[in-house]
């Protein structure tokens, strides 16, 4: 899944493609929205909250699309033809004189009013990317339930928004815990800390092509634990540990990180390519 720096980045991509120019072409391929038609309509902005993308339009309509794990907009010139897949797998096509925006594969697509996004993205927390980043908030509502697993938490956008598998296993490693610690049982000022890092690797990565979260600058080691099952520790050399886990993996270094681990490890027996 997307992390909200890779979804803001599909936010500006849009907005400098879209935004202020009059839709020549609209097409949204999904049984509910298949007749609304949004040509002569000038679109407004487009924006990422969290993990989601709201793209604005005028007339008081918004369209909400989400990524989960294989979606993803494309942008080209007007008439050249798309390539970010096979056309049957285009959702929506919004077009203008200059450029065209395809929606590929999107699991979440519909039109709702603008007065009426808040029921769609407001249950929300704290955008790490977004204008109502609150450091206080985000921490508070991290450590809410002492009893869940850290990498639950951090996962659950209702606390903190944009945060998905990478930044999980990279803070609990930057933490120096492992996910499935309870958030009780965090030192004190941890959850501050963790909200204050997430924010400030996600404001470094946002304008990037490569994600990183390490300090060295040696190839192929942008990351310290996502990735690199079985490859050394960049602290401590030892081999990083993997485990798939309710559909989403984890990675966890067992001689930086302190707490419980799964009983099921997947580490391959080979190490992951860099």
């Amino acid at each position: 899944m997307p992390e909200g720096d890779t979804v803001w980045q599909a936010a500006r991509r849009l907005h400098i493609a879209l935004a202020g120019r009059v839709l020549t072409r609209s097409d949204l391929r999904v049984p509910r929205f298949a007749t609304a038609d949004l040509t002569g309509r000038t679109v407004l902005d487009v924006t990422a909250r969290g993990k989601h993308l709201l793209t604005r339009i005028e007339g008081g309509l918004t369209l909400h699309s989400h990524l989960r794990m294989d979606g993803a907009w494309r942008v080209y010139a007007t008439g050249r033809h798309p390539r970010g897949g096979p056309d049957h797998q285009i959702r929506a096509v919004l077009g203008n004189a200059e450029w065209t925006a395809y929606g590929y594969r999107l699991p979440v697509l519909e039109l709702i009013r603008t007065a009426e996004e808040s029921g769609t993205v407001g249950h929300l927390g704290p955008d790490l990317l977004g204008p109502d980043w609150d450091p206080a908030e985000a921490a508070r509502r991290l450590g809410a339930d002492p009893a869940r697993p850290l990498g639950e938490a951090l996962l659950d956008q209702r606390n903190l928004a944009g945060i998905g598998n990478v930044y999980k296993s990279e803070l609990a490693f930057l933490a120096g815990v492992t996910p499935w610690l309870p958030v009780g049982e965090l030192a004190p000022g941890t959850p501050e800390r963790l909200a204050a890092t997430a924010h400030r690797l996600l404001e470094a990565n946002k304008d990037h092509p490569e994600r990183r979260t390490t300090t060295t600058r040696r190839p192929g080691t942008p990351l310290y634990v996502y990735g690199r099952a079985g490859r050394p520790c960049l602290r401590c050399g030892t081999p990083i540990r993997k485990a798939e886990l309710d559909d989403r993996v984890t990675y966890w270094c067992p001689g930086c990180q302190h707490g419980p681990t799964t009983e099921s490890p997947t580490t391959p027996a080979t190490p992951e390519a860099p």
